[in-house]
Parts: structure tokens; sequence; C-alpha cells
């Protein structure tokens, strides 16, 4: 009769613990102590435990020191090309680790690899202590990440289908805060550009211009809400110009999307911000290059490092605490693009 297979479910019934400890112990991860992971290896031996692929390597050299001493971080081809934004979060995630103790592991995920599901190499290999996520990646493939068991945090994106932590600008409330401003001008007929099937934050500005406009007890005209906007400035020109009347300002998800509007109203004949007021979002580098600068809504771009690095490390220690999303403020710059309304 043939012995049956001793799974990580059998050490832990053994034990009395959690199979989520017993796999932290047994791929090298930190989130259970020394004495508890020594013990987790003589178990399995004593049961005959049989260790697949690299997980008894893995495993061994967990025993000697605790972890593997590296960390992933994963994005797209396109988020690394994004250096103004994404430059300096990685930059700091990378300061924050070597002040750990420890390497970076850095991934380039192309849609082949997402399409085909395939896993960088360190990663497959369990060569990482934690998995940093830095903007989005299909759902289906973060949680091929997520699956491996290793301790992931998602930077600036989330979604309800990934359970893992999240650090996230508070997009709500920041758009919130933008449309308020534009109140506080003195205007009430505002408009919003974004695509907000590009992104979860980009539906979540939008959800708090939504909210803005319910607080403040004003009116949103639908013909001014344009929730499928491409950064191209002969999309923004055609469906600015189909407009029957134009806002008196307006709320772009992004500043890239803030150039192109200023741009377009202005090849239109009106100024800004005497005609038509901008605010934009991220306080990157085409806020300041704009003619009028771009009044936007700054996000701490270090900040966004130092908390996943933080709470990465949280995690690899407590891999059994409730997943979280940490929201982080933006502060309102006020440039030249926006004025109060002519009366």
């Amino acid at each position: 009769m043939t012995k049956p297979k001793i799974t990580m479910q059998d050490i832990a019934d053994r034990l009395n613990i959690s199979k989520n400890s017993v796999s932290q112990a047994l791929s090298g991860k930190a989130g259970v102590s020394e004495e508890t992971r020594k013990l987790i290896f003589r178990t399995a031996d004593e049961l005959g435990y049989v260790y697949t692929g690299n997980r008894k390597r893995s495993a061994d050299q967990a025993e000697q020191a605790g972890g593997t001493g590296s960390i992933a971080l994963v994005a797209t081809d396109f988020a690394f090309s994004m250096r103004g934004f994404f430059g300096e979060i990685y930059l700091t995630i990378e300061k924050e680790v070597q002040k750990r103790g420890k390497s970076l592991q850095i991934q380039s995920i192309s849609q082949q690899m997402m399409d085909e599901e395939t896993l960088p190499a360190f990663i497959e290999q369990r060569e990482v202590d934690g998995i940093l996520i830095l903007s989005h990646l299909s759902t289906d493939y973060m949680n091929k990440l997520v699956d491996t068991g290793i301790p992931t945090v998602l930077i600036d994106h989330h979604h309800p289908d990934v359970h893992a932590d999240a650090i996230l600008t508070n997009n709500r409330f920041s758009a919130y805060r933008a449309v308020k401003y534009l109140c506080e001008l003195g205007h009430s007929r505002m408009g919003f550009i974004g695509n907000t099937s590009f992104s979860p934050s980009y539906y979540e500005r939008l959800e708090g211009f939504h909210l803005a406009h319910h607080e403040l007890g004003l009116a949103v005209n639908p013909e001014w809400v344009v929730s499928d906007a491409l950064e191209d400035p002969e999309f923004m020109e055609k469906r600015i110009r189909a407009m029957g009347e134009q806002p008196t300002a307006w709320f772009c998800v992004n500043d890239g999307l803030g150039f192109i509007v200023n741009s377009t109203v202005q090849n239109m004949g009106y100024q800004v911000p005497a005609d038509i007021s901008i605010v934009s979002f991220d306080n990157g580098q085409l806020s300041r290059l704009a003619t009028p600068k771009t009044t936007t809504m700054a996000v701490d771009l270090a900040l966004f490092g130092q908390t996943a690095i933080r709470q990465l490390f949280w995690r690899m220690e407590q891999p059994e605490a409730p997943y979280m999303e940490l929201l982080l403020p933006t502060t309102l710059i006020e440039r030249d693009s926006t004025s109060a309304p002519r009366p």
C-alpha cells in the first residue's frame, strides 16, 4: 500500500498552527519566529515531507539566515517608462530596502508574460521575501503573484478580487478637495476629464467629483463628464468643440490631460484662467511646463515608497493579519491656471 503524501496541512495539524505559517517557514519567508521555523523543519523531516523544486534550498537558506535577503519590485513596461511619477517611488523603495539590509530585484512584466502568466524566475523559485507591485498589472497576473504565498503589497493600484495590502492616493477626497477649491473661487459649472476604465484611481476621482457636487448642492452636467478621455490633442479638441457650451472650469485626473486641455481650449480662443480654469492631478513635470502653469493635487511620491516598504516588512512579520489599504493625502498646489470665473 502506497504511503500517503505528507502535506503542509499535515504539518500544521501536528503542530496545531496555521498552514500559512508552515508555508512561510518552508518557503524561506519571514513571518514566523526562529523557534517556530526550526520546529516546522524538524516536524517536516519527522513526517517525511517531500520538498519540491527549490523549496528545500529555500528552506535551508531560511534556516540559516531567516530569509532570502531580497525584495522583488515588478511593474509593466509602461509603468517603468513613466520615470517622472514612478521613478521617484522606485528610488525611494531602493533606499528603504537597502536601509533594512536587503537587496532589490527588479523585473519588468511584458504583456506576453501576463498573457502566459509567466512569473519572474526569482519569484517562481521563491528567492525573495516580499513582492511590491508598482501600478497595475492584469488582475489574473496579480493573483498569480499573490498565490505564491509571498507577502505582497500593491502600490498605486487595487482591485476587489486581489487580496493584498495596497498603498493608494486618497483619490476620492483629493478630487473632492479640488472641486471644492474651484467652488470657493466661484465656479459652479465644472467638468471632468479622465479615462475611468484605465484605472480604479481615475474612477475614484470621478466619484470624488460627484461627491463634491452633491455636498455643495451643485448639478453635474453629463455633457461635461468625459470619462473615456485619451491623452491625444485631436481627441480632446473634437470632444470639447462638440459641446454646446463650455464649463468655466475643468478637473483633469492627471497632469497629462490637464496639459492637453490647457492647450486645446486656448487653441479654441479661450483664455486660461480668465475664461476657463484648470485643475489637474499628480504635480508632475507637465503641470510645471504648461502655460500658464497648472494648479494641481500633489502626490508625495517619496511617501508612497516609504509607506509601501514599511507595510511590506510589517506584512512579512504578520502574514495572517487582515489585509488593509492605506490612503495617502495630497496637497493642493495653486498656480496660474485657476481664478474666479468672469462675472
